[in-house]
């Protein structure tokens, strides 16, 4: 079939990388458009538009897929199929009925469960112990489309998103080209999502992240491991934002809620149930650095607390 990729992040590149490696011919990539980015807030292109112009693919770059012009360039292409991974867009129907297989995105959860731009860290966020991925066929309604495909992967005690997402995003690549190939082929059907079992994954803000310590070990570990890489887990030390990389469970003594015990080798905080270990962190204007390096620096004290 000919085919035109639609991503944008870094965690849709195996995708790419894959269709691209695949029987398929490949005649274009529709990417958002560059973005600032760095301290020069300079514009660059999306991971997926690099990747793509290192293989020599024609790149679109609509600032809306609603966009006439966008439209008629992606006719031109003829594509049979669209696959999708992470694009960032809302796709309208004047855009889903150009292409006669339609579009087929692979999400980062096993569907009808998080539909949404943040399944992996509500998976985790949530302590699901296995997540997956979910090929479907796009439609108006937010990831509600029929499924082609599913795999699945057991959560790891000490997953971040960012872990479990990089080895969703290698896995799906292998099940968006077996899909392409059926498609291809007429040997795979799309068959409905059931009606129950639905839940939804909004992204997660920066407010999102702060770190509630009355909360108990466990919610605050999955919390972290969620927000890691990014939004990014935080609270407030001395009226500055201070980020906070994975906790680890402890036997400690009983620690009251966001107090700070520190010793030469090590910072725990209380919470509303057993402490937690702290491993790394990145004060405001700082490079991240493990907890106990950090606790030297300020010359914490034992008692202090996180938070106002």
């Amino acid at each position: 079939m000919r085919v035109v990729f639609a991503g944008t992040p870094e965690v849709a590149v195996p995708a790419l990388d894959a269709v691209a490696a695949s029987r398929h011919e490949l005649v274009g990539v529709v990417t958002r458009p560059d973005a600032p980015s760095g301290r020069g807030r300079k514009l660059v292109a999306s991971p997926v538009a690099q990747r793509a112009e290192e293989l020599g693919v024609p790149v679109l770059k609509p600032e809306h897929p609603r966009d006439p012009d966008f439209q008629a360039a992606l006719s031109a292409l003829h594509p049979d199929a669209c696959p999708v991974v992470a694009y960032g867009a809302l796709l309208p129907q004047s855009a889903l009925d150009l292409v006669p297989h339609g579009w087929i995105n692979l999400h980062f959860s096993v569907l009808p469960s998080w539909r949404g731009a943040a399944p992996v860290q509500h998976a985790l966020w949530a302590g699901d112990e296995v997540t997956g991925a979910t090929t479907f066929r796009i439609v108006k309604a937010l990831d509600a489309g029929p499924v082609f495909g599913i795999m699945t992967e057991r959560v790891r005690p000490d997953d971040t998103a960012g872990d479990l997402l990089e080895r969703l995003a290698e896995g799906g690549a292998g099940l968006l080209v077996q899909t392409l190939d059926g498609i291809e082929d007429g040997t795979l059907e799309a068959r409905e999502q059931p009606e129950d079992g639905v839940s939804f994954a909004p992204k997660i803000l920066v407010d999102d992240a702060r770190i509630d310590w009355n909360t108990p070990a466990v919610a605050i570990d999955r919390q972290v491991r969620a927000c890691t890489p990014g939004p990014g887990a935080w609270s407030t030390f001395e009226g500055e934002r201070i980020k906070i990389g994975p906790v680890r469970h402890v036997d400690h003594e009983p620690v009251a809620p966001g107090v700070l015990a520190a010793t030469k080798n090590a910072v725990v905080v209380g919470t509303a149930t057993t402490p937690v270990l702290l491993g790394d962190v990145k004060a405001f204007g700082k490079k991240q650095m493990p907890a106990a390096d950090w606790a030297r620096g300020v010359r914490l004290e034992s008692g202090v607390r996180f938070g106002d």
